[in-house]
Order: structure tokens, then sequence, then C-alpha cells
């Protein structure tokens, strides 16, 4: 049943691309104090050349984006802080249209991450330091918050506590096990999901630890489900685990994105190109590059090479399914740069194509 539900999707995804030569992402974005109005889509050229730009959806703070499982409709969340809320569209892949269909508050404040399945909704709140778990109705709605998962701030003794920042929520490939990352405490939780239930959606498995004030953003999963990568804010550390049946975590490696410890970090997102074989990172702050790492048999990474981002702030980045592009979303320099990439290398080459985009935060290819 598992196989059946995600196959589908990425040959969707495929069959856009490729049965008109293009590719086609959505793009969420900072409103407030930039030029961008909301969520945009950009059409890109087999080449990699930008063929159409135009604003769907005018929205606050619209900064990620997900997918249902079928495409046919967008979530969003407003990041706006105490206020912030959740937006649910209806999406005409074909007229690429968004139709607003409604707005929740998101049960916690700046949510930076958010996800969807068949049956529910799950945003990762940032200052609010919590998961919020929504229902998704028949015609695409999204429900008042059924359940909010709160992280206890982090406890350094003698009444001292760091705060709890919860910065992302990612499902196993199998749909089994939702990991979250709290970049404030340092740790990194593990969730049985029950797709059939509303307030026992997410049922705690366990946590584990990285290091002191690394900072835990954003993972990845092998496509098997058996490795999970991690990139770390605050010091560009990354973490390879094993995971067991059961979602339990296990450091099997530590390295890091540093290649110069003079400057300083900012570690945004992580991905793994389609064939598995090389895993790609960010790093923000005054580094501002890519790098890039070989995927070994037992799991474990080695780094290969690393890149100028050629802008400012490289946040979320993607890589298109056939593996020819990547595209970085550079937040404070209004870009989106777009690099060629040998497949069989891993080697990421720059182009011409750069995109002029405000704040771009999220880029969702459809």
């Amino acid at each position: 049943m598992l196989k059946k539900q995600i196959i589908p999707l990425f040959l969707l995804l495929a069959t856009s691309c490729f049965s008109q030569g293009s590719y086609k992402m959505l793009v969420g974005t900072y409103t407030r104090g930039t030029t961008s109005k909301g969520i945009y889509s950009l059409e890109l050229s087999g080449k990699g050349k930008l063929i159409s730009q135009k604003l769907l959806a005018t929205s606050d703070n619209p900064s990620y984006l997900a997918l249902s499982p079928d495409g046919k409709y967008v979530y969003a969340v407003n990041e706006t802080g105490a206020e912030s809320t959740v937006s649910a569209f209806a999406f005409d892949r074909e007229h690429e249209t968004l139709t607003f269909i409604n707005k929740v508050n998101a049960g916690g404040a700046d949510p930076c991450f958010i996800t969807a399945t068949h049956n529910h909704v799950f945003t990762a709140n940032y200052s609010g330091g919590s998961i919020s778990v929504f229902g998704r109705k028949a015609d695409g709605a999204v429900t008042d918050t059924l359940k909010v998962i709160r992280h206890q701030r982090k406890n350094f003794g003698q009444g001292r506590f760091g705060p709890s920042n919860a910065h992302q929520v990612q499902f196993s490939p199998d749909r089994k096990v939702m990991i979250a990352t709290n970049l404030g405490t340092d740790h990194v939780f593990s969730y049985a999901y029950n797709p059939d239930e509303n307030k026992n959606t997410l049922k705690y498995i366990d946590q584990i630890s990285v290091k002191k004030h690394s900072g835990p953003r954003h993972t990845v999963f092998s496509a098997d489900g058996k490795y999970l990568y991690l990139v770390q804010e605050l010091d560009a550390g990354l973490t390879v685990f094993s995971v067991n049946e059961e979602g339990r975590l296990r450091i099997i490696q530590e390295t890091t994105l540093v290649t110069d410890s003079t400057k300083k970090n900012g570690a945004a997102d992580i991905h793994l190109s389609p064939d598995g074989k090389y895993l790609y990172a960010t790093n923000r702050g005054e580094a501002n590059n890519i790098s890039c790492f070989r995927v070994n048999k037992n799991g474990t990474i080695t780094f290969k090479a690393q890149y100028p981002t050629e802008g400012n702030g490289p946040r979320n980045f993607t890589i298109t399914p056939d593996g020819k592009f990547v595209l970085v979303a550079n937040q404070r320099t209004n870009n989106i740069t777009v690099f060629s990439r040998n497949k069989y290398t891993g080697k990421l080459t720059l182009t011409d194509n750069k995109i002029e985009q405000g704040a771009p935060v999220c880029l969702l290819l459809y």
C-alpha cells in the first residue's frame, strides 16, 4: 500500500517535467519588508532557463509550502509570530492557479516547515517550540489543530533554560515514522504515525541528542529508510544516523560543511540526489555555499566539493527529478541560482540562468 502511495507521486512529478520538456515549481517567500507578494510559480526550460514567472496567490509570509500527496492542494505556513496561520489552496496544475480555501491558527508561533499526508497536515513551530497536527477535509480544507506537541526547553541547570525551537517534521519513506528536529534543545525526536487517528496521530518513540549548540535543522532519509542525514544550523555539522525498524536513531558518523573556520555559519538545507548517490547541503552566514558528498554503501558520506551559491542566504534548494539541475533560493539577495549537475560525478556547474525573486525561501517542484 505504501509504495502505491509514494511511487505515483514521484512519477507524476517526473512526468510533469519531462512531458512538457520543462521544470515547474512553486516558490514560498517572505513578504514583509520585501518585494514579494506571496506564492509564485516558475517554469524553466529543459536547459534551465526561465520561461515564465508569475504570482499565483497573495499571502502573508508563506515561507514554506507542501503539496498534498495527490498534488491537488497546496498548504502554506504564514510565518507571522504569535498570530501565525496555516493556509490551504486548491491547485490546478494545468492552468497554474491557486484558489484559496481556508486559513487556521497555526497552534504555535512562527511555523517554519510544513508537510502533508492523505489525512493530515503538520507544522514545526520555531518560536513555539512545538509540532502542530491538523486534519485534512475532503475539499482540501485544513481543520483547526487536532493536537500540539510541545518540546520542553533545554535545561542547563541552576534554573537556567535555553530555547525550544522546532525546525522540521520529516516522514520516513514508508510514512510510519516522523522525525522532528529541535534546534534549541539539540535533540532529534522520533514519532510513530497513525494516519487513522486524530488525537493520537503521533506517538512518541524516542529522542536522541546531538552535539551541544549544534542546532539540528533539516533532515533527509535514504530511499530505503535505513539512514537519516541531518544538517545542523549553528555549527554547520552533518550527522548520519542509522534507523532501525522501530524508528530509533543511532549516530554512525559526524562531519561538517565547514572548510573555512574564519567564516560564520548558518547551515540550512539538505537533500539527496534522485539516485541517492550524492548528498548536498547549503551553508549561509558568511559561507554562502553548497557542499557535495558521496554516499558510501554503508550510509556514511565522503566530502567531494563545495561551490559558492553566488547569492546571500542560500536557504532551501531542490534537485530536478532527472538530476540535471540544482536550484538554490538565496533569500537575502532575492534570487535563485541554477547549477547544472553531472549525474555521474555529482559536480555542480553554475549557469548564467540566475532568476530574480523576492526573498525566496521554499522551492517546491511539481
